[in-house]
C-alpha cells in the first residue's frame, strides 16, 4: 500500500504560478512512476504529467511549456511547478503513483482555481 498527501492548491490570478507538493508513505519502494492528473467540473480526468524512477517526463498537451514535474527521491516527494495559469487550469489536481506491479495510488486531491 502506498498513501499519498498533497499540498499547494489554492486561489490564484491568471497569469499566477502555484507549486503542488506529493509525498508518498508507505511502500514507497514499489513506486516507478509518480505524477498528477486533474479533473475540471463536468469533464473527465487528465493526465497533467509524469515521471519515471529514471526521470522520464511526460506532459499533457494542454500544460506543455508551462508546467513542469519533478521528484525528490530522498523525500518520496512528487513537485508540480504550474506557470502561466489559465482559467481552464481550473481543477481538482490528483497526485498519482504506479508501482513496479501496475498497482495505481491516488491522492485525496487538491483545488487549483485560476480566477481574476
Amino acid at each position: 500500500q502506498v498513501q499519498l498527501v498533497e499540498s499547494g492548491g489554492g486561489l490564484v490570478q491568471p497569469g499566477g504560478s502555484l507549486k503542488l507538493s506529493c509525498t508518498a508513505s508507505g511502500n514507497i519502494f514499489s513506486i516507478n512512476s509518480m505524477g498528477w492528473y486533474r479533473q475540471a467540473p463536468g469533464k473527465g480526468r487528465e493526465l497533467v504529467a509524469l515521471i519515471t524512477s529514471s526521470r522520464t517526463e511526460s506532459y499533457g498537451d494542454s500544460v506543455k511549456g508551462r508546467f513542469t514535474i519533478s521528484r525528490n527521491s530522498a523525500k518520496d516527494t512528487v513537485y508540480l511547478e504550474t506557470n502561466s495559469l489559465k482559467l481552464e487550469d481550473t481543477a481538482v489536481y490528483y497526485c498519482y503513483v504506479q508501482t513496479r506491479s501496475f498497482e495505481a495510488y491516488w491522492g485525496q486531491g487538491t483545488q487549483v482555481t485560476v480566477s481574476p
